[in-house]
């Protein structure tokens, strides 16, 4: 049981996040969000929490509301839920481009997104994140997109961050997940598990880097 990934948030009360979870977020999850986190949870088990969490997801979905957002991008993709909560957010002209190297797990997510009706928004691109960030900004440097969602190498994020800087238009929105790490930021670092500290140190400092 060693080196399990903790459950996201930092709600310290299971009954409170029970609560939360019943009465406002699944309450508005899609039908095919709810069958692919479904899905997700029994072929991976505890890597499922790599998938973002229900409320996580109805948040994402109204920032890309709010701000009208129409061409997004979203590295590290997994199974795919927060992929589909875009692309349900999205208008029908609205696009994603999907970057992750594991094409199989996106896959699994493939079958929902199909059965959304959306899966003619999103362009997943098979690679390395940051090589595919490069590619872009070779290929033309001027910012493009709208709203960028970053789940994926943790250690990268900071690198990530200044690749995006430069490809998410003025006024846009970057959000990174795990910016907290389970709570774990706010922790001596003897009392965090062994197994998640690399990450806690990359996070604490892409935190300090990105402030205003």
């Amino acid at each position: 049981m060693e080196n399990l990934i903790p459950t996201k948030g930092i709600l310290k009360s299971e009954a409170l996040q029970k609560y939360i979870f019943e009465t406002t977020a699944y309450p508005r999850e899609h039908e095919e969000l709810k069958k692919l986190r479904e899905a997700t949870v029994h072929k991976y088990g505890n890597l499922s929490e790599m998938k973002v969490p229900v409320d996580e997801g109805n948040f994402l979905s109204m920032l890309i509301k709010l701000m009208n957002a129409k061409d997004t991008l979203e590295l590290g993709v997994f199974t795919g839920y927060s992929l589909l909560t875009t692309a349900l957010a999205l208008p029908e002209d609205g696009r994603i481009t999907a970057i992750d190297i594991d094409k199989e797990a996106y896959e699994l997510g493939l079958e929902f997104i199909k059965n959304a009706g959306v899966d003619h928004k999103i362009n997943f691109i098979q690679s390395d994140g940051l090589q595919a960030l490069d590619k872009m900004l070779n290929k033309n440097p001027k910012p493009k997109f709208d709203f960028a969602f970053v789940d994926a190498n943790k250690t990268n994020y900071a690198n990530a961050y200044e690749r995006l800087m430069k490809l998410v238009k003025v006024g846009g929105i970057i959000a990174f997940d795990n910016t907290l790490w389970f709570g774990f930021v706010v922790e001596e670092e003897e009392d965090v598990p062994e197994h998640l500290r690399v990450c806690r140190k990359a996070l604490m400092e892409l935190n300090k880097a990105a402030r205003f």
